[in-house]
């Protein structure tokens, strides 16, 4: 099968959906499939990068470590007639997602959405009124997967939420898979030694994009108290992003710098080593409608702590494998936090244990074989259609021009109509 995978982010952007589609990517690879990324240009590409199309990008749009593509006409038409592709699987709703959704319909493709994002917490990014824009948000994407064929969630809490905004078009869950093999073994005294992390020292870890809507501030809060309780605990943070000024300015007014370790972006096997140098693993982003990270620190036998958030909750099984966390409490999170510490020896090999048996139901095999299902489902209900003249493919394009713009229409006229109710209250 020759699959298109069209995305706002990939490689060598750090982040859960660059790193989905590269997992998937490879998988598909693996099983003798072929895979076209069509992706914006970021900063310090691989330049013998294979089987990936590049669109002219804005970078480090408005101070986020995002690409904006340029709509520059006639990019894609030859690389797309010499892939052929047979289905065209978006990654987001919206930037590359209408170029998706052009594609699919000017060469009569179905068309795939992974819902990876809960959108609407990322708009800090773009100067305005908070509260319309997230509803437009939410409005834009949910009217979005209604233009697909079949939509994709990550998690079964993700899908009830698409369900409950308005979201009619088929939904499959498929988390984004794990390669469990490659993170069950791993060097602790690595990065202990580099960041000079005393061996018996309880490491609290933490690995992603040091971004606002990751909840950095109220993590870095619960952490905080965690480690004044706790002299000889560490916070390890892997990653890089704007958040981490803030991280640092916190944690030198509490007095805990020399506590206090950053290594940068990690990949491959030091980003293993670092999951397998810590003790728990901290999370509070509510974004997300898989967490990653999760399954990633699970698969080193690593406990997490984690907020309750879709997305969370089918990962972390409180006193199972972790803690869940039901409120955004900085004492109850730091409560949890020393749970994991005060387990006893035969207590944390049990939460080990169960970690990794999660881990493995995240299988990037076990997910990348439901994905092609679908793939296959969705080509065999494809609606047929033997107009295949130039005037057929004329229509097709304006019918999805006149779509895109009217869910448009439609998400921006309903965000400005609810506008002063949701200023004088919260967005559901």
């Amino acid at each position: 099968m020759n699959i298109l995978m069209v995305t706002n982010t990939y490689l060598p952007h750090v982040g859960g959906v660059a790193n989905s589609v590269e997992r998937f990517r490879q998988q598909y690879l693996a099983e003798g499939h072929e895979v076209l990324v069509v992706a914006p240009t970021f900063e310090n590409m691989d330049e013998n990068e294979e089987g990936v199309v590049r669109m002219p990008a804005i970078q480090n749009f408005n101070g986020s470590d995002f690409s904006v593509r340029v709509p520059v006409p006639g990019i894609l038409g030859a690389p797309l007639d010499a892939f052929a592709p047979e289905i065209v699987h978006a990654h987001h709703p919206y930037l590359m997602g209408d170029t998706a959704h052009r594609i699919a319909a000017a060469r009569s493709l179905p068309l795939v959405f992974t819902h990876h994002t809960m959108y609407e917490l990322y708009t800090h990014y773009v100067p305005s009124r908070a509260p319309a824009l997230a509803k437009f948000v939410k409005g834009l994407a949910t009217g979005y997967a209604n233009l697909c064929d079949h939509v994709i969630a990550p998690s079964e809490s993700t899908a009830r939420i698409l369900k409950r905004r308005g979201v009619v078009m088929p939904i499959t869950v498929v988390p984004t898979g794990l390669d469990v093999e490659a993170h069950r073994r791993g060097n602790p005294r690595t990065v202990r030694a580099k960041h000079l992390i005393p061996g018996k020292a309880f490491l609290v870890g933490h690995v992603g994009r040091l971004a606002q809507e990751k909840n950095l501030l109220f993590l870095a809060r619960a952490v905080a108290r965690f480690l004044a309780a706790s002299p000889d605990a560490r916070f390890l943070v892997v990653g890089g992003g704007p958040a981490e000024a803030e991280i640092r300015e916190l944690f030198e007014r509490r007095g805990l710098t020399a506590r206090l370790h950053f290594t940068g972006p990690l990949r491959g096997q030091d980003l293993v080593d670092a999951y397998h140098a810590m003790d728990a693993f901290a999370f509070a982003s509510k974004s997300e409608t898989q967490g990653m990270v999760l399954t990633e620190a699970m698969a080193a036998g690593v406990p997490v702590v984690a907020l309750d958030a879709p997305g969370v909750r089918e990962v972390v099984k409180d006193r199972k494998n972790g803690r869940l966390v039901p409120n955004e409490a900085v004492h109850a999170f730091a409560a949890a936090l020393r749970w994991v510490e005060r387990l006893p020896a035969a207590g944390r090999r049990a939460v080990a244990a169960s970690a990794r048996k999660t881990a493995r139901g995240f299988s990037v095999e076990e997910c990348a074989s439901k994905s092609l299902a679908l793939y296959e489902h969705v080509l065999a209900h494809r609606r047929d259609d033997h107009e295949e003249g130039a005037w057929a493919r004329t229509l097709r394009l304006v019918e999805t021009e006149w779509a895109l713009w009217k869910n448009a229409a439609s998400a921006a006229s309903a965000a400005l109509a609810s506008e002063p109710a949701a200023e004088g209250g919260t967005q559901g």
